[in-house]
């Protein structure tokens, strides 16, 4: 008995080493740029509750991918389990809310730039209550759409008469959404006011809010990262341009609002050079645009509501969705593929044996 009661303490202490190191990296990917030249280590840390320890190492880079080797020791008894780790992107989903997401009529979520192994387009709430996600008629979802963890899918969604391929199911844990937090070097810049009126801006810049008159146009031409600390608002036929050779990452401190006719015009056709990531204090972003949509949005305290005939390329992620016309959303896989420098990256586990 003894023997087994120390070969389980042992093996607990190395899964909480391993929990720890997974814990301390997501803690070092808070500070960028991103560092390799020390990572996270321990040394016969005690694990609380018992007399057995663990020990833990980190190695690896960010292009070869890190490996985790943590020992615990309880008594004579060792155990030692490896993980590897990766940096995941906030854009896992095509669609996923905190709250609800509501798709209208004749609705499709389909996607492109997927490989073969990929795993499926996925469609999803961390929410658990009736009706929170809701697919009217002849809505089409060509992947999976997932519920809160020990939600009941029949429960959760409201289905219509919409077509899921894949399966309906519960997440296994919470889909964590951090809270975008703005990169010092573009806090710390002084504010170049408002935007009113016809610009082109082709350097990085933080601005006190945008409240674009109608039919005025602001042409991003570069790669470039701006820092809103009020809202963007563009009014009627006003228009928000991406180059074709040019990117923008926009941090959003206010809401959003596209009034009729305005338009955000990607015309890169590249959902990942049009990001945009919103700080807490954003609760809304409402588009009435008649352009097709590339881009990705990470609002995670925002309701976000589509209001247009365009189809949608990239992905979304809100606390609350809705897609008030029957256009595409087209989600655009390769944004799955992130570094550790991007905005929202954390690591997870993806491989896990005991030596």
């Amino acid at each position: 008995w003894a023997r087994t009661a120390g070969a389980i303490a042992a093996r607990s202490a190395a899964d909480a080493g391993l929990t720890k190191a997974l814990f301390e990296m997501n803690e070092k990917l808070k500070v960028k740029p991103w560092n390799d030249s020390s990572l996270p280590e321990a040394v016969d840390e005690t694990l609380p509750g018992c007399d057995a320890t663990y020990s833990f190492t980190i190695s690896g880079d960010a292009v070869s991918g890190y490996t985790v080797e943590s020992t615990g020791t309880s008594g004579q008894t060792q155990r030692t389990v490896i993980c590897t780790l990766k940096p995941q992107g906030p854009f896992e989903f095509a669609v996923f809310a905190d709250d609800a997401v509501d798709l209208k009529n004749s609705a499709v979520v389909d996607w492109y730039n997927f490989g073969a192994d990929d795993d499926p387009l996925k469609l999803g709430t961390n929410s658990v209550e009736s009706g929170a996600i809701t697919l009217k008629n002849s809505s089409t979802i060509n992947g999976d759409v997932v519920v809160g963890v020990g939600g009941n899918p029949s429960v959760v969604i409201n289905d219509y008469g919409a077509t899921i391929t894949g399966e309906a199911r519960a997440l296994t844990q919470r889909n964590p959404l951090p809270t975008v937090i703005v990169p010092q070097w573009l806090e710390s810049l002084p504010s170049g006011g408002f935007i009113e009126n016809d610009t082109t801006i082709t350097n990085s810049a933080k601005y006190s809010g945008i409240d674009l008159k109608n039919s005025k146009t602001i042409v991003i031409d570069g790669n470039v990262t701006l820092y809103t600390t009020g809202d963007v608002i563009l009014n009627n036929s006003a228009e928000l341009q991406i180059e074709s050779d040019a990117s923008l990452v926009l941090y959003l401190g206010g809401d959003f609002e596209g009034k009729n006719s305005s338009a955000v015009n990607n015309l890169t056709q590249d959902a990942r050079k049009l990001q945009i990531y919103c700080l807490d204090s954003c609760e809304s972003m409402q588009f009435k645009n008649s352009t097709d949509f590339y881009g990705a949005i990470y609002a995670p305290n925002a309701a976000v509501v589509m209001d247009n005939s365009a189809d949608l390329h990239g992905a979304v992620v809100a606390k609350n969705f809705e897609q008030k016309n029957s256009g595409t959303f087209s989600y655009d896989a390769s944004l799955r593929d992130v570094g550790v420098n991007d905005e929202a990256v954390r690591f997870v586990v993806t491989g896990w044996h005991e030596q």
